[in-house]
């Protein structure tokens, strides 16, 4: 197939349809304890927190793990970078299954895991670059981001099921065997490029890691691009933590809780299913980075505000929407005004501060405000640092590389 005079193959489908499926299935693997809580705390016989240490866990690895990980992956490429991520998903995740029964393992095996999670998510702009012509990786960013919201969707809707109908350990085993089989179907399938380039001769050429951290943090832009992920991606992570809570004091339940957070999800995949392709067709980035800041306000007004379920529900979804359908665009604009700069280092870079910011704004929200107390006036901050955020993103230029297929 050709594409304003470059080659493209349609084995891109492919590879984007195996990273499709591990992103998913870490995803299941991070949230999989989060529906079924109370129950684990009885069956593991450990205090609450301990449980939702098997989820944090993924939080904390990343700071540390984050920058090594697109190190290896620029470096050495999308076959062998997410090929480590994949397989210690599949052993980890296979080994959870296997002790099921015992809290400690599977505390190690969710720490194996969570080391494998950076090599997928910061591989994102890597796919892209490697498979898919520039006119299409917004797109193909959305498509990624829209698997994670499938896997956090299938784990809140599975689990309770399975471990309804079959007891913690056979959930697990499932979930573990699953697991193992998405990661050697990624390892069988995933290639790391096409025979040729999907750009110009010369133009998949990246400077070093190092070269390019440096070259990163010269980028102006890409430092208001950072701040946005910061605060933005530290609120969608804290609201998403504290759901039950920031609402209950307005006389919610926990199963509107539970619903207004799945329609938040399902907000984030029409988002990603909408805007990104969009983007891409325009060949504009900043209009709808600034589209998705502006989107959130109302969003975040109705969560931290409104008393009536309907309002509540369709500002979750207005949240859900903005918020994740402008991640994979910040991710693609941020590779193309960091260009030479190598795609895992500059979206690795994003996607850590946004896990900085949501450690810290989960611990403050929670140190901040007793317990069963009001999270608005944590809201109204909220709010305060997305007007902010607006501001920021109208001050962002256009990337000189959207209107053309060079990169």
């Amino acid at each position: 197939m050709e594409q304003s005079g470059i080659k493209v193959y349609g084995y891109r489908w492919v590879v984007l349809l195996v990273f499709f499926i591990i992103n998913a299935l870490m995803q299941l693997q991070w949230i999989t304890f989060a529906p079924i809580t109370s129950e684990a705390v009885a069956f593991y016989k450990v205090p609450a927190m301990q449980i939702d240490l098997l989820s944090l866990m993924f939080m904390i690895v990343y700071l540390f793990v984050s920058i090594p990980a697109s190190y290896i992956i620029d470096t050495w490429g999308i076959r062998i970078g997410i090929g480590i991520g994949a397989a210690l998903m599949g052993i980890f995740g296979f080994m959870k299954g296997f002790y099921g029964a015992s809290y400690n393992m599977v505390l190690i095996a969710q720490i194996g895991i969570a080391v494998g999670q950076p090599f997928v998510l910061n591989s994102v702009t890597k796919v892209g670059v490697r498979w898919f012509p520039l006119h299409e990786r917004a797109t193909q960013a959305g498509i990624s981001v829209l698997a994670q919201f499938v896997g956090i969707i299938i784990a809140m809707a599975a689990t309770p099921y399975l471990f309804t109908s079959y007891g913690m350990e056979k959930m697990l085993t499932i979930y573990g065997i699953a697991t193992l089989a998405g990661a050697v179907i990624f390892l069988l399938l995933n290639k790391e490029h096409p025979p040729t380039p999907p750009c110009p001769p010369g133009h998949d050429e990246r400077i070093g890691v190092f070269a390019g951290m440096k070259h990163i943090f010269k980028q102006m832009d890409m430092i208001y691009l950072l701040i946005i992920f910061f605060i933005v991606l530290g609120i969608f992570n804290a609201v998403t933590t504290w759901i039950e809570q920031i609402i209950s004091p307005r006389g919610f339940t926990i199963t509107q809780a539970g619903i207004a957070g799945a329609l938040m999800m399902v907000g984030g995949i029409v988002g990603a299913s909408i805007i990104p392709p969009l983007s891409d067709k325009m060949r504009k980035r900043k209009p709808f980075l600034v589209l998705a800041m502006i989107g959130i306000v109302p969003g975040l007004v109705g969560l931290a505000l409104v008393g009536n379920y309907w309002l509540l529900l369709a500002s979750s979804f207005i949240f859900g929407f903005f918020i994740m359908a402008g991640g994979p665009v910040g991710f693609q604009y941020g590779a193309e005004i960091c260009y030479p700069a190598p795609e895992a280092t500059s979206q690795g870079l994003l996607i850590l501060a946004g896990q900085i910011s949501g450690i810290l704004f989960i611990f403050g929200m929670d140190v901040a405000t007793a317990e069963r107390a009001s999270k608005t006036p944590a809201m109204v901050v909220f709010l305060a640092l997305t007007l902010a955020c607006i501001f920021i993103a109208l001050m962002l230029k256009e990337s000189k590389l959207v209107k053309t297929d060079d990169i």
